[in-house]
């Protein structure tokens, strides 16, 4: 199985694992095929950051990306098929980021892992905790 985390369940990985379930550990930590973590993550984690807005997590983009790739993760860039994917999808959610995400998902095909119960809607294949 290949996952994608979306933000916040990357961040937590790093920084709050005990907000992870012992289903979502466990799949990360069995998850052969990989785990993804999106520049569309970085882009929301530097944003985010760059705000000093009150969710803002507590490393920059540029540090996130170091340590996503210290944890062994795989990262996803955006293609042109995932950006054009978004028009396809119902407006269920208005998050930019989020809609991205479920793109790429489906695109490459990966189980995006999320705490956004309001994503399910999009896919049987999305994964809630």
């Amino acid at each position: 199985m290949r996952l994608l985390l979306d933000t916040h369940a990357a961040i937590w990985v790093l920084v709050s694992p005990h907000l992870l379930n012992d289903r979502i550990r466990g799949l990360i930590a069995a998850a052969e095929d990989g785990v993804y973590v999106s520049a569309v993550s970085v882009w929301e984690i530097a944003i985010k950051h760059a705000l000093k807005k009150r969710d803002a997590p507590p490393f920059s983009g540029t540090e996130a990306v170091g340590y996503f790739r210290q944890g062994g993760f795989k990262l996803l860039g955006v293609t042109p098929e995932h950006a054009a994917a978004v028009e396809t999808l119902p407006l269920l959610h208005g998050d930019p980021f989020d809609r991205l995400l479920i793109a790429q998902a489906l695109t490459e095909p990966l189980r995006l892992v999320t705490h956004n119960t309001k994503l399910a809607a999009y896919s049987d294949t999305i994964i809630t905790f």
